[in-house]
């Protein structure tokens, strides 16, 4: 499969509402609080129906950022795309906390030709390319999507977790590397750097495949972006949030999705 239809997927399972969703895309470190003058970590990348199985597709590394705990971005090592998962290194050479994450930003378009509906999506910049001459009804939605997960070294700090203003982005108010089972962890939401009020967030632990029902733990963001979450037991989740508005930064979409994720692990009592 090619860039443009990795890019399709990871946009379709990332822009619609979690009820709706079949595949949900994920990042899977290795670990996520470390020690030591010169550790590593390793990172799943994917696209699957069950949470941290890779059963569907891979992560499209072209969309991946790392932030040091200095601020800075830096490169993942021993990259390898496969069939169903993409796996690369981080060198932890600093100190303190490392944001992960792969941001997607895309436009989904429908519209007629010869009478018959079609869809199309993609990159922005390629859309008006792709669309055919002729097509009539033409609608078109922006997405943008946000999947991250977070690794300390040593101790935490928070240069790396400060917002972009671009999309759903999450504030961890609880460390977000030291959250335990059966206590409340706080975090925000930001929408373009403002609190998003009144989101509903999910949060499923993995291990899907081996369980009849999601068990997901929900809340609701007040008038600060705040929601907090209760783990019922350890273990790594998916927290993940979505929502539509008609701020769009593209001149032909009317309505604009905004999808965020990240994966977080909770250690025992």
């Amino acid at each position: 499969m090619n860039h443009l239809g990795k890019y399709a997927i990871a946009l379709a399972a990332l822009a619609v509402p979690l009820a709706a969703q079949a595949h949900k895309m994920w990042l899977l470190p290795s670990a996520t609080s470390v020690a030591g003058n010169d550790p590593w970590i390793t990172v799943d990348a994917a696209v699957s129906n069950d949470l941290f199985f890779a059963d569907h597709m891979p992560g499209a590394l072209d969309r991946l950022v790392i932030i040091a705990p200095n601020g800075q971005p830096i490169q993942a090592e021993n990259a390898f795309t496969g069939k169903y998962r993409s796996v690369f290194d981080v060198h932890l050479t600093q100190q303190g906390t490392y944001k992960i994450a792969m941001l997607n930003r895309g436009a989904l378009a429908s519209y007629e030709l010869n009478g018959e509906k079609k869809r199309w999506r993609g990159n922005p910049v390629d859309m008006t390319k792709a669309l055919p001459v002729g097509a009539k009804n033409v609608e078109v939605t922006e997405s943008i999507s946000r999947v991250e997960t977070f690794v300390s070294n040593g101790k935490p700090n928070d240069a790396a977790l400060k917002p972009s203003g671009d999309g759903i982005e999450m504030v961890p108010v609880t460390a977000v590397n030291d959250l335990v089972a059966g206590e409340p962890a706080s975090f925000r939401l930001l929408l373009d750097g403002k609190p998003a009020a009144n989101l509903e967030v999910t949060a499923i632990a993995g291990a899907t495949r081996y369980r009849n029902a999601p068990e997901e733990i929900k809340a609701t963001t007040d008038s600060d972006g705040k929601f907090t979450l209760t783990w019922p037991h350890a273990g790594m989740y998916w927290v993940n949030a979505n929502t539509q508005d008609r701020h769009t930064q593209i001149s032909q979409a009317k309505q604009r999705r905004v999808a965020y994720s990240a994966t977080l692990e909770v250690l025992p009592e």
